[in-house]
């Protein structure tokens, strides 16, 4: 393997590559406040996501209308329970300082209490709101994939998510990973016989952020490209379960930052729990939709949901009508009002012609008056 020494903290190589670049994870600073790099790309990828779905809405046949309030609760309940599962799990190093909690610029967001949080939040809010939960849980799927995509990009520039050493072409490091690697075996008992144990802080890493970046936009071009072939409402949303899980399985094995519960790496098994769960449901919900057969109709092809786009159809109309009525009447009224200032104009000048005319006369009386009085004497 390739040893890289003397790393700046900021420099991040992937030596195979040849790629030599300095990332730091501060954005900016505006009023006192540090901006990291991690929360703007969460933010696009959510921003992303977000407007991806939208335009899902129609083809699968929701009213956008109802389900924005959906998609902003599941945005919030992501936050909040990605952060609360990251929490419980490593509750001893938050317990004696509850401000960090709410501290999320430097990461700290675990990925499937996001996907909990968001699920549970959007489920209750279409309850309430009446949007089918599962279409739109289908469209959630393919956002999550666009949202996990971009933001473990966040994670490249917190320099974190890194694996064990590897001698791959994608091998990496930073001085930023190297100082980490330092503090992480310095702090392990010298009898530990994990694989943590063997890191080599001069050797590059496998950048796991990337590996899964990779996955999820690949799952989410197959997806895509699926959704239109989709045999039942929710199919989709458990080939995402199954997808994710399944790479993140096998690219939870390589890294060294697991959120752990024992021996057990928490992420690892709920990916397991995910692709065996999701395998079965798509089997037995695909044997008894096929057993169904043309008695099954996709929710987008129901009467109700129709009838609801229709009836959102028919609001956009009387909005844009009503929107071109105050239009016009703004207009006529600024018609209006120029023509009576035109109108006062005119008023006034023939006033002043009046004025000038009768001036006028006065002076021709005058003149002849004296031209009178002349002529008498």
């Amino acid at each position: 393997m390739t040893e890289l020494n003397n790393l700046d903290y900021n420099q991040i190589v992937f030596p195979k590559l040849g790629i030599d670049i300095t990332i730091n994870s501060d954005a900016f600073t505006i009023f006192g406040l540090t901006v990291k790099w991690y929360g703007i790309i969460i933010a696009f990828g959510i921003v992303l996501a977000m407007l991806y779905g939208f335009s899902q809405m129609k083809k699968f046949g929701l009213d956008a209308d109802r389900a924005i309030d959906c998609i902003f609760a599941g945005m919030i309940g992501g936050i909040i329970g990605a952060r609360l599962y990251f929490v419980i799990i490593e509750w001893e190093n938050y317990k004696g300082d509850f401000k960090s909690i709410f501290n999320i610029r430097n990461g700290g967001l675990a990925i499937y209490g996001g996907i909990i949080g968001a699920v549970l939040a959007a489920a209750l809010v279409a309850k309430w709101r009446k949007v089918k939960l599962l279409p739109l849980l289908d469209i959630a799927g393919m956002g999550f994939l666009i949202g996990q995509g971009i933001g473990r990009w966040g994670n490249f520039t917190n320099h974190e998510a890194f694996g064990y050493n590897t001698d791959s072409i994608f091998g990496m490091s930073s001085g930023k990973i190297q100082e980490q690697i330092y503090y992480m075996t310095a702090s392990l008992n010298p009898t530990d016989t994990s694989k943590n144990a063997e890191l080599v802080a001069s050797l590059p890493v496998h950048p796991c952020f990337l590996y899964e970046s990779v996955w999820c936009l690949l799952g989410f071009a197959l997806f895509a490209w699926f959704s239109k072939r989709r045999k039942y409402d929710g199919q989709l949303f458990l080939m995402y379960a199954g997808w994710y899980g399944l790479g993140r399985f096998f690219i939870e094995g390589l890294r060294t930052d697991s959120l752990m519960v024992g021996n057990l790496r928490v992420s690892q098994v709920l990916a397991a729990i995910c692709v065996i769960t999701s395998a079965i449901l798509l089997i037995v919900i695909g044997q008894k939709v096929k057993s169904m057969g043309e008695e099954y109709v996709l929710y987008c092809n129901t009467e109700e949901s129709k009838q609801l786009l229709a009836e959102a159809e028919e609001r956009m109309k009387k909005s844009k009508t009503n929107k071109s009525e105050d239009k016009t009447d703004i207009e006529d009224s600024e018609v209006s009002d120029e023509a009576e200032k035109n109108d006062d104009n005119n008023d006034s000048d023939d006033e002043d012609s009046d004025e000038f005319s009768e001036e006028n006369n006065n002076d021709l009386n005058e003149d002849n008056i004296n031209l009178e009085d002349k002529n008498n004497g």
